[in-house]
């Protein structure tokens, strides 16, 4: 059902483009015609993920980008526009999580989440809004979480965060809806991904059996079918959907709310492993 011709001419921001799921949508839209601008913090990943997504046939701009900064999301607008002279789409994919008990927490572990996803989010909204509001219309996408309306324990940062960017969400998605700008939001159950698995999901604890047994299709998600939602909700197919959120979950949440609730049975020396195991992956 998607033509090759879907997204043909559009160009479209991605961040967190380099790794992942924004890797995996990043490519989807270059198989369907976009153009792309995929941004990460790092070079180093951001170029070798540019020119595999070149192996699609797309226009690749590959940009390191910290969403934290509002002078760095402007370098980005500004370096999408010079080369493909306007944009047209905005994908908030840039995330931070990791799970904890909420008592273990410091400050600045709370303040490094919310600053990627709600305070990124909103950078790169702003910055690409005035954009597409002196332009005549776009189209943004948030990827959330199903918990970000439902609340869960050991990952309040991102929960807090999240929710904040549902609230964005829904509230542009009525005040720029008159200046042509759709935005609607994706909240995605698990897909396993290399870099966020090892902090939600590290081996030898049974989380991920756990994990799945929550799910009625007693599966996981796989990339392309997320992608390829991503792909209709950007496209001129979707023209009427504004301000929507669409759950890709099969159907976690609807049998228990909260996705990481159930570590309440972890024991405290779990914890105590998993902490050095999430330091020594930083390091």
């Amino acid at each position: 059902m998607f033509r090759k011709d879907l997204l043909k001419d559009k160009t479209i921001i991605v961040t967190g483009g380099g790794t992942g799921l924004g890797k995996s949508m990043a490519t989807r839209f270059g198989e369907l015609g976009a153009n792309l601008v995929i941004a990460s913090r790092r070079e180093d990943v951001i170029q070798s993920a540019a020119e595999e997504l070149r192996q699609t046939g797309a226009d690749v701009l590959g940009l390191s980008c910290d969403v934290r900064k509002p002078h760095s999301v402007q370098d980005m607008v500004d370096a999408a526009k010079k080369k493909f002279g306007k944009i047209d789409v905005l994908l908030n994919n840039a995330a931070g999580n990791f799970i904890s008990p909420t008592e273990n927490l410091s400050p600045g572990g709370f303040k490094v989440v919310v600053d990627i996803v709600l305070n990124g989010t909103f950078n790169c909204t702003l910055a690409v809004g005035k954009e597409m509001i002196a332009q005549g219309g776009g189209t943004m996408l948030n990827i959330v979480t199903t918990y970000a309306w439902t609340g869960s324990g050991y990952v309040v940062p991102s929960a807090a965060a999240k929710a904040g960017v549902l609230a964005i969400t829904r509230s542009l998605a009525v005040e720029w809806a008159k200046y042509g700008i759709r935005i609607n939001a994706i909240a995605p159950g698990p897909f396993p991904t290399e870099g966020a698995w090892s902090r939600l999901a590290p081996p030898g604890f049974g989380i991920e059996k756990k994990m799945k047994n929550r799910i009625p299709l007693k599966r996981f998600g796989e990339h392309i079918e997320l992608a390829n939602l991503a792909s209709y909700l950007l496209s001129d197919g979707a023209g009427y959907i504004n301000g929507e959120v669409v759950t890709i979950d099969g159907g976690e949440w609807l049998k228990g709310a909260g996705e990481f609730n159930d570590l309440d049975r972890m024991p405290k020396i779990a914890w105590k492993a998993m902490e050095v195991m999430r330091k020594k992956s930083k390091k």
